[in-house]
């Protein structure tokens, strides 16, 4: 509907909060890369890696840019904004996104709405692979929870840091990318996926529309 018919989504509120996240921990990240060592949540986690280095990383970074790959089968040019890559002894590759948050509930990845952050994740191995760089199976959320246990705000606000770690699988990735390929060349919507809200919105509208240019329906 985006695409062919030019109705996009609606616009979401931005996260500014998370992305003030984003940028500190960016910064701070960025001091260990420098010197070439590993952070200290890092060693805390076990995780044998320094933050990687490479002179194209703030493009990684930046939003409509990122890393990007033009893939032939699909002729789609596939981009992805990375939070940051980290790099085992061996050369591997590891990618990681960051996440901010509050809420009550232990971190996991078990939610279902979560699922899209592994996905997220694999994309950008994907395109890290396809880009020519060798990219470790494992990849880490690095989940920051607001903490509200303080008596008052203060002009601060601490959250409790944990690392998160994904073994991933990529191979779904260019299959999905020819579905979509196939799906974009079509002259047929496809039908409404359930547990998609945005498809559930048009399914409801389009019945209320339908409801309303017809009157006799109230009686």
């Amino acid at each position: 509907m985006d695409r062919k018919l030019g109705i996009p989504k609606p616009e979401t509120p931005s996260f500014q909060l998370n992305k003030a996240v984003d940028e500190l921990l960016k910064r701070e990240f960025d001091e260990y890369r420098k010197r070439k060592e590993p952070h200290p949540i890092m060693k805390e986690n076990g995780i044998d890696a320094i933050p990687f280095d490479h002179k194209d990383l703030p493009v990684w970074r930046e939003n409509f840019k990122g890393i990007r790959y033009h893939d032939p089968e699909s002729n789609f040019i596939i981009t992805g904004a990375v939070d940051d890559v980290w790099q085992k002894p061996n050369g591997d590759l590891i990618v990681l996104d960051y996440k901010a948050t509050w809420s009550t509930k232990e971190a996991t990845l078990d939610s279902e709405w979560r699922q899209a952050w592994k996905r997220q994740l694999e994309i950008y191995q994907w395109l890290f692979k396809k880009n020519g760089f060798s990219v470790s199976k494992e990849g880490y959320f690095v989940y920051c929870n607001a903490l509200v246990d303080e008596n008052g705000f203060n002009h601060s606000l601490r959250f409790d840091i944990k690392i998160l770690p994904y073994i991933s699988d990529d191979s779904w990735v260019s299959p999905k990318l020819l579905d979509a390929r196939a799906c974009l060349s079509g002259d047929t919507i496809p039908e409404p996926a359930a547990t998609c809200d945005y498809c559930a919105y048009k399914k409801a509208s389009a019945t209320t529309a339908a409801t309303f240019k017809n009157p006799a329906r109230f009686s």
